[in-house]
């Protein structure tokens, strides 16, 4: 091996474990160990196409759209505002939603129901009122409202930045596979398809505005994320994707000015980030240790 490859495979190995350091926690290996190496029936296989596009580097940039766009339903983003961690610590916060995509997909099924079962305990706890309107966490409509967003955003990542294809017809069981996941915390009748998943995103269209909770979620996203300086330029090709790839509804409710090049110009900005992302994920290491023994 030459002395600059053994240099490239060291540069990548420290950014891949740092990466997952930041994403799954400092017991990061351990969480992987519980996930992929342990044995027992999962709900998903490698075949499916929930497992391509949640292993994908493109869901980088999808968690920064479903944020965006889940911020856009006032009641729903009053709960995060009022009862979520997310300024204090969003590092915790993050690695708590990384666990609970990484369970339900590829962990084994006691362990995804288990998770489930805790997710639903502190959704019943978390409650309050937006001007006077009252909110639940565990509101079935809230809940469908948050796993719209979210599966239109992993999807519509993928499509744009992922590392594979789908074909229509895959693209329609991952909806139906994530709805399958999702539903289990409380809400019926998740989009089976993605003209289901298209319908559902639009009745929810009247609801939707850009609250001063939602625009401080912005601002901390794209203006205050907490990383070093150098980490920056890297993280922000990540959130240019997601605003790139966003409704330009969304973007308008955000107050969000595109730049010269327009969508295709973030798009692209996405593309490259999500392609670091993948170099660093391309880690060997990574890659055994997300396989199922």
């Amino acid at each position: 091996m030459t002395p600059l490859r053994t240099l490239h495979d060291t540069v990548r190995h420290r950014a891949a474990l740092e990466l997952r350091q930041r994403v799954a926690g400092e017991d990061a290996q351990r969480r992987a160990d519980g996930i992929w190496g342990k044995r027992g029936e999962r709900w998903f296989t490698p075949a499916d196409p929930i497992w391509r596009v949640h292993l994908d580097a493109s869901m980088f940039v999808g968690g920064i759209r479903a944020l965006l766009l889940q911020s856009l339903h006032p009641l729903a983003m009053a709960g995060v505002d009022q009862h979520s961690s997310y300024r204090d610590d969003p590092w915790g916060r993050l690695q708590q939603t990384s666990n609970f995509i990484s369970t339900t997909t590829f962990g084994t099924v006691p362990d995804a129901e288990r998770l489930l079962a805790r997710v639903r305990g502190i959704h019943r706890r978390v409650h309050g009122e937006l001007d006077g309107v009252p909110y639940r966490a565990d509101d079935p409509a809230l809940l469908a409202w948050v796993h719209a967003a979210e599966a239109d955003s992993f999807l519509t990542c993928y499509r744009a930045f992922g590392g594979g294809t789908l074909t229509d017809v895959e693209a329609d069981r991952y909806v139906a596979q994530i709805g399958s996941v999702s539903s289990r915390l409380g809400f019926a009748g998740a989009p089976a398809s993605v003209a289901e998943l298209r319908a559902a995103l639009a009745s929810y269209r009247p609801q939707l505005r850009a609250t001063p909770a939602a625009r401080a979620a912005l601002r901390f996203i794209v203006f205050e994320p907490p990383l070093p300086v150098a980490a920056r330029p890297g993280y922000l090709s990540l959130v240019a994707g997601a605003i790139g790839t966003l409704p330009g509804y969304a973007r308008r409710m955000l107050g969000v000015r595109l730049p010269p090049g327009g969508a295709l110009a973030l798009r692209g900005t996405g593309a490259f980030g999500a392609g670091a992302v993948r170099w660093m994920l391309s880690d060997p290491q990574v890659q055994r240790d997300r396989r199922v023994t």
